[in-house]
């Protein structure tokens, strides 16, 4: 078998003495490479020294570098020291002979070592001395050479004779390598850096940064089952304490136990947002309806306050009166003008009875649900004062039965509220379109457009009932329309011929009296700068255990519920901001007032407002909103039940044919939606009346009539709870565009038919048409389709993929959400002087206040105003602007704007 290994070494026996010393040797030397045979100094003497010859028998070896290594002698040094191979064996092995002697000074010892070491350091003649790193470099070409391989290379390049290269390593300066080294080293981290994020080595894990990872159905369960009904009763035995009427003592205590509550449930950025706003409150003895006699002498004196709800022991009861109402004292005749309408005013004027100078009576309720725009309409028709009550036709013992063991008003209750015209002016009246802080500009409250302009006092249907019975036979008989329930009397219509009626309202009015909001946060771990915003308002007219107290105490089980899942590590994708509003009852002011202290923050990075001011009024789950909350809406719905019916909140929904409605002008989502274009949701559960704004509407009423047990406010606080997390933790925000394209195309069909009952195109007017609206809204149906593609494409990739998100994924889905959350933004009519006409604080071309309409929702209130006022001119212009920013917000949405 031939041998494996050809170059196997082969060890030499070690030679005798004599052979050492002859040069001789019988045995065959190994195989030399014949390439270093012409190199090697082939002199006998140098072999012999080079194999270390014997030493003298009488000498013990030291390790000297005399006994090592000799570089081989010159022919110079061999002619020196004599002939033949002797002279150099002795003088190599420092034996002292005749002609061999060792060097006589240890000086030419320490030159031959310096000598030595300046060869090794393979310096080369004409170069500069060697750099430490070029030394480096060396040992190491050594050390690699002498590596021991199972091969070894015996080619070597051969040049024509003559020629000859010398090799030389590069002199490097060692400070430059050094730097060089480093920015290379700051290159590779940086490379790497990036390639970890780029592989989405940290997707997904945001929330680790503060938490751990849940899986978003555990947390949907978990808000429903830790949801409890004997927490909310609780909570609202606190909130109903005391009568709290906005910017008096009672409001700011519960202003800070609810600061108290918001940190103790683990809220963060807990403060008072306070500001200084117009406000009024009655003076004691500033009230009074009378009727005279003749001789101006009081025949009757009306009760006006309602009975002391708690007399033992007795509680502070907030006196009945109108916020912002006109102070002043008027005498006229009294006259009836059923709801208060425009139309019920002017049905008094074409029977010919005069108004002028007189004061009105009109009922709660009917055509006109907004008591301010009755007044102004009695303003306006020539009144000089106004008088509101509860009649017991629409709110009364006629219905049912009454509190306080029913849900109607009793005899002496009194509904107040505001009388400032929020569909006209909303917040502080003095500081409209900016924030009342200290220091800002104010108008005056004389002819302001938010202000009405004649007294008001509000009434029970018990002290109506003598007004109406001295103005029997007076005027004309009231039609049945306009019949009402009180008994013991017939409906008449008077005149100014009636009994003359004292109306005194002296009121006590602060232009900068300070309301308190409460803020409290939880930040989010993806996008902090973008929030879902949650409120609801804590100022009553009373104690207020439905509107607002309900709402209150479910808020603070959901703040409970997400402080205990904060708790647990979890934390929302965008950041929660939960809201207390002050000053909600007087015109919506602390939350007006707040959008607009934060107006570009909101329009940039605001995603949605969830809304909840009445939360169980009854057992009908009712919402309105922005159409694009639709699906999540019924999502909330389909995982909730009605705790007494064997059926899921959708089913009931189904059942009813029930719609997400349109907003109004009704609660706090107001300045989010119509004025920072924020989209906003308004929901609770409703149903027959309650004590609307009285006494009676406290926690007793509550827990034995309006929700016994508080079963009710359970399930809100878990359809609240869901939508929450619908808008603030799932990946793609599950706004639906869809059903606001289907909704803007059937108010736009709506707003055609409308239009032409109120005269369009009749001879004498402008041309008009809706057609360019139609055109914007066809463009927008085909780009939603378009958009909402994406999402299916994302379901695909990454629900399909595993749950998997790139980076680049990832920052699409973010520009997705963001361009979903602007559409409504775009929506707003921002070039100067924008707006409604001559209410340009709303900014909405489809939501917003119609004029006349108070509470009631209104699509495309600028063409509506125009409409109704016969500018067709105008509305022209307001449809062909309407469209535009339609069109506009419909590219954006799609990136081609």
């Amino acid at each position: 078998m031939p041998d494996e290994k050809p170059n196997k070494y082969e060890a030499l026996p070690i030679p005798t003495y004599e052979e050492a010393i002859n040069g001789g040797s019988s045995r065959t030397s190994t195989p030399r490479n014949n390439g270093t045979d012409r190199n090697e100094a082939a002199h006998p003497a140098e072999r012999e020294g080079l194999l270390g010859g014997g030493l003298d028998p009488g000498r013990i070896p030291v390790p000297t570098r005399r006994a090592g290594y000799r570089p081989p002698l010159t022919e110079e040094e061999l002619s020196t020291n004599g002939d033949g191979d002797d002279g150099e064996h002795d003088t190599f092995l420092g034996q002292n002979g005749d002609g061999r002697r060792r060097r006589d000074s240890e000086s030419s010892e320490d030159e031959e070592v310096r000598r030595e070491i300046e060869e090794m350091e393979i310096s080369e003649p004409g170069s500069t001395s060697q750099t430490t790193w070029g030394k480096r470099i060396s040992s190491l070409s050594q050390s690699l050479s002498s590596l021991n391989l199972p091969f070894r290379w015996r080619w070597k390049p051969r040049l024509p004779e003559g020629m000859s290269i010398r090799l030389r390593w590069p002199s490097i300066d060692a400070n430059f390598c050094i730097v060089l080294g480093r920015c290379f080293a700051i290159l590779l981290v940086m490379a790497l850096v990036y390639l970890v994020f780029m592989s989405d080595v940290f997707a997904g894990a945001a929330r680790g940064m503060v938490g751990q990872m849940f899986d978003p159905e555990s947390v949907r369960r978990h808000v429903q089952n830790i949801a409890d009904a004997h927490k909310i009763g609780e909570y609202l035995r606190v909130v109903t304490e005391n009568d709290h009427l906005a910017g008096t003592e009672g409001d700011y205590v519960l202003a800070q136990r609810v600061k108290r509550f918001f940190a103790e449930q683990g809220l963060e950025h807990v403060e008072v947002d306070e500001y200084g706003v117009y406000l009024n409150y009655p003076k004691d003895g500033g009230r009074k309806v009378e009727i005279l006699n003749g001789d101006g002498s009081v025949k009757w004196s009306a009760k006006i306050d309602e009975d002391l709800v708690y007399a033992d022991p007795p509680k502070p009861q907030t006196p009945v009166f109108h916020g912002h109402s006109k102070s002043g004292d008027v005498t006229g005749p009294v006259i009836y003008a059923n709801y208060g309408s425009r139309e019920d005013y002017k049905s008094l004027y074409d029977s010919g009875i005069d108004t002028t100078g007189a004061i009105a009576l009109v009922r709660y309720g009917g055509s006109q649900g907004d008591r301010a725009l009755k007044v102004k309409a009695a303003e306006l028709a020539g009144f000089a004062g106004c008088i509101i009550y509860s009649d017991p036709a629409e709110d009364g013992f006629v219905k049912g039965e009454v509190a306080p063991k029913g849900r109607f008003m009793p005899e002496d209750g009194v509904q107040r509220g505001a009388v400032s015209l929020m569909s006209w002016v909303v917040g502080d009246v003095l500081t409209p379109g900016f924030a009342s802080k200290k220091g800002a500009k104010r108008n005056s409250k004389e002819n302001n457009p938010g202000l009405v302009n004649i007294p008001s006092l509000p009434l029970s249907w018990g002290d109506a009932q003598n007004l109406l019975q001295a103005i029997q036979g007076v005027g004309q008989r009231c039609p049945e329309e306009w019949t009402g329930g009180i008994p013991n009397l017939e409906y008449w219509s008077g005149n100014l011929s009636s009994p003359r009626v004292r109306l005194l309202n002296d009121q006590d009015d602060v232009d900068e009296q300070p309301i308190w909001n409460v803020m409290g946060r939880i930040t989010g771990v993806e996008q902090k700068e973008k929030a879902v915003i949650v409120g609801n308002h804590r100022d009553a007219w009373v104690y207020g255990a439905t509107d607002p107290g309900s709402g209150t105490a479910v808020m603070m089980e959901v703040v409970r519920i997400f402080g205990d899942l904060m708790q647990n590590g979890w934390r929302p994708l965008r950041t929660i901001v939960f809201a207390s509003w002050d000053g909600e009852e007087y015109n919506l002011i602390g939350s007006t007032e707040y959008v607009e202290n934060n107006i570009d923050a909101l329009r940039r990075d605001a995603y949605a407002y969830l809304n909840v001011d009445v939360a169980v009024g009854g057992q009908s789950f009712r919402a309105a909103g922005s159409p694009i909350f639709r699906k999540s809406l019924l999502r909330a719905l389909d995982r909730t039940s009605d705790p007494f019916q064997n059926k899921t909140m959708r089913e009931l929904w189904d059942e009813r044919g029930a719609q997400l409605d349109g907003l109004g002008a009704g609660s706090d989502y107001v300045a989010f939606q119509d004025i920072a274009g924020t989209s906003s949701l308004d929901f609770g559960f409703e149903g027959p009346p309650y004590p609307y704004h009285s006494a009676y509407d406290n926690f007793e009423w509550m827990a034995s009539v309006g929700d016994p047990g508080f079963e009710y406010h359970k399930v809100l606080a878990q359809i609240w709870a869901l939508l929450i997390l619908e808008f603030a933790d799932r990946l793609v925000l599950p706004f639906d565009i869809s059903a606001y394209s289907q909704s803007l195309t059937q108010w736009a069909i709506e707003l055609e038919n409308w239009a032409g009952s109120k005269g369009a195109n009749q001879d004498g007017n402008t041309p008009w048409s809706t057609e360019p609206l139609r055109e914007a809204v066809l463009q927008f149906a085909q780009d939603a389709k378009t958009f909402e593609q994406w999402e299916m494409e994302w379901d695909s990739v990454v629900l399909g993929g595993g749950g998997y998100e790139s980076a680049i994924i990832a920052a699409h889905r973010k520009s997705h959400n963001n361009r979903m959350a602007n559409f409504e933004t775009h929506l707003l009519d921002l070039e100067e002087g924008g707006g409604i006409p001559n209410r340009t604080q709303f900014k909405h071309v489809v939501f917003g206040p119609q004029l006349w309409s108070g509470y009631d929702e209104a699509f495309f209130p600028a063409i509506r105003d125009a409409v109704e006022a016969g500018d067709w001119d105008l509305a022209k212009k307001q449809v062909e602007k309407t469209a535009d920013i339609i069109k506009r917000a419909s590219r954006k949405l799609v990136g081609n704007a």
